[in-house]
């Protein structure tokens, strides 16, 4: 009986794998230059609002696994935060990075301090750099061209009272499957180095 349960599970999970496109013995890899196809390719089907909020909010672990305090500001307004990153988990060929923001003391600005340009109210500036390799990996978008939005969170509005939190994620290409860490670019709270990836 156990065996026939045990065996009915690993076929569903095979199934649902090779749904995703994922089949075991497929490794990670590539680099920045293959993000935005892979990201192209997964998005042709479209999908149920359901499914795209889930695939593009990956679930949260609550176990921190790097942080640090900064003074942060914009505007001639200063704080300070906290951002404890809480997973950089490889899935396939990508990367989901998982960190929250809180405001420790003032009023902090996640609105425009976390994208590419000014008025980027993105995480798109986030990055992953492979020490190992020398590369760089930014947010992966959802196509090509200046249209192209970022897989990632949106930060419009984001004012942070003291004591308010923001949970906020960002998806990239993954690094090769020998790369177990990574350091994490963050515009406003700098570099946090050797993050594992699980």
């Amino acid at each position: 009986m156990r065996r026939t349960i045990a065996l009915a599970v690993l076929a569903a999970s095979s199934v649902a794998l090779a749904g995703c496109g994922m089949l075991p013995g497929q490794q990670g890899g590539g680099g920045e230059e293959r993000q935005s196809q892979a990201v192209s390719d997964k998005q042709a089907t479209p999908a149920p609002k359901e499914a795209q909020e889930q695939q593009t909010a990956p679930a949260q672990q609550d176990q921190v696994i790097a942080g640090r305090e900064a003074k942060v500001g914009a505007g001639g307004t200063f704080g300070k935060a906290r951002v404890e990153i809480t997973a950089l988990k490889r899935q396939g060929r990508t990367v989901s990075l998982n960190w929250t923001v809180t405001a420790t003391d003032g009023k902090v600005n996640v609105h425009n301090g976390l994208g590419t340009a000014a008025l980027d109210f993105t995480v798109s500036g986030v990055s992953l750099i492979d020490p190992v390799n020398a590369k760089r990996y930014r947010v992966a978008r959802n196509g090509t061209g200046e249209d192209a939005e970022c897989v990632c969170s949106g930060t419009q509005g984001q004012f942070l009272e003291e004591g308010q939190a923001s949970t906020l994620y960002a998806v990239f290409a993954a690094p090769p499957a020998d790369v177990t860490k990574v350091n994490v670019e963050m515009p406003m709270f700098g570099v946090f180095t050797d993050v594992p990836i699980s």
